[in-house]
């Protein structure tokens, strides 16, 4: 219920001015990822808390949680880099290749651009569900490697395998049809700007997430399968690596994201982690009692949680 009437909940128009810029995350063909960022007109914004946001499966940097997630952390002073996946936000032409959930690499790329071009001192990961698996990935692989500060993942895709098979379930057959329809349609697209590379017909009939993974993400972005897609993308596997101060919101009614025992376990033995877990909130939706702005309140508690680790950790 919360899954389906979160996406039709309104919030206010964003209208901060955004600089837009395509980020170059691979040099050896070029890829590049869409940006938006927001800048605080202090002089210091560079010592300002930096949220760089990444959005979930099939959205964008224009996706309302994001965009609801961006009014408040301007609000509370900080500088927001909203990142597109590649191919996301109408960028299919910015690289040859497809988006999938083991390039936590291209997040990198988009915190240490903007460090480079800002000198950033500071910088908070948010992700939500397939962004959430790659924040948390990356967090794990950099350890306490600056500039990274904090992290925030809400209902993220943790146990990829799990996940994929969740959404098989004949109760989340209807999620499934429609991630599956925009991302046939995403491969669609794709085989008609590079037809060198994807053809348009050949990879036969596409019933299931796992079936997309297998003849389509494995098949054209180096995985054995869609089981070593799952194994080599999946965060669980360096969670317990994360070495900065992360939240992890997760709803216990989430239809289709699965967290395993033994991930559980890793997260909970991780004192950097924070595990919230609530009876209610769907997926990524987590609407309150409270109407207005704060009917979505897991975007003010993320930012709450990264402004107190902000302040913790440098006495403002």
């Amino acid at each position: 219920m919360q899954t389906i009437v979160g996406n039709f909940l309104p919030r206010p128009a964003l209208q901060l001015t955004a600089e837009t810029e395509a980020v170059l995350v691979d040099p050896a063909d070029g890829s590049r990822v869409l940006c938006h960022s927001h800048w605080q007109r202090d002089p210091a914004a560079e010592g300002c808390l930096t949220l760089v946001l990444v959005h979930g499966l099939e959205g964008s940097s224009q996706s309302r949680y994001i965009q609801g997630l961006t009014a408040r952390a301007w609000s509370a002073g900080c500088n927001v880099v909203r990142m597109n996946m590649r191919n996301c936000g109408d960028s299919d032409e910015l690289t040859p290749t497809l988006y999938h959930s083991a390039l936590s690499g291209d997040v990198g790329a988009v915190v240490d651009h903007y460090t480079q071009r800002f000198g950033l001192r500071r910088v908070a990961l948010v992700g939500y569900s397939m962004g959430g698996n790659l924040v948390l990935k990356l967090a794990g692989e950099w350890g306490a490697r600056a500039p990274l500060h904090a992290v925030a993942a809400v209902c993220p895709a943790i146990d990829l395998a799990a996940g994929s098979d969740a959404l098989h379930e004949p109760a989340n057959r209807i999620y499934e049809w429609h991630f599956l329809r925009r991302l046939m349609r995403r491969y669609r697209r794709k085989a008609s700007l590079f037809p060198h590379v994807y053809p348009k017909n050949g990879v036969g009939p596409v019933r299931s997430l796992r079936e997309f993974d297998d003849k389509i993400v494995a098949r054209y972005c180096g995985f054995r399968d869609a089981d070593d897609y799952y194994y080599r993308a999946a965060s669980a596997r360096v969670i317990d690596s994360i070495a900065v101060p992360t939240l992890i919101l997760r709803a216990l009614d989430d239809p289709f994201i699965r967290l395993t025992a033994e991930t559980r376990a890793k997260i909970v033995a991780n004192a950097n982690i924070h595990l919230l877990e609530t009876k209610h909130g769907g997926h990524c939706a987590y609407l309150g009692v409270e109407g207005g702005d704060e009917i979505h309140w897991a975007e003010s508690t993320i930012v709450r949680y990264l402004m107190h680790q902000h302040r913790a950790r440098h006495g403002s």
